[in-house]
């Protein structure tokens, strides 16, 4: 059992925490937590994958898929 099950069942709140957005992560090329900007990678189906880059020196630290609600219908001709 995950430590935060009880409170979920306890209250209903499931979505609480159904994103982040980073502030800060650690950049191994200048060997601290930095401040970072998202950058746009790809758009799927499954959801849009940023990239997560180093403001001081642009090297990347991190990914995230953003998940979309609904599902994204393609129309074909």
């Amino acid at each position: 059992m995950k430590p935060f099950d009880s409170f979920y069942k306890r209250t209903g709140r499931f979505d609480t925490f159904k994103e982040f957005n980073a502030t800060e992560l650690y950049c191994p090329r200048c060997k601290r937590a930095v401040p970072v900007r998202e950058r746009l990678l790809l758009v799927l189906p499954e959801g849009d994958e940023y990239e997560y880059l180093c403001v001081f020196c642009s090297t990347s630290v991190g990914m995230k898929i953003d998940k979309h609600d609904k599902p994204v219908t393609i129309i074909t001709s």
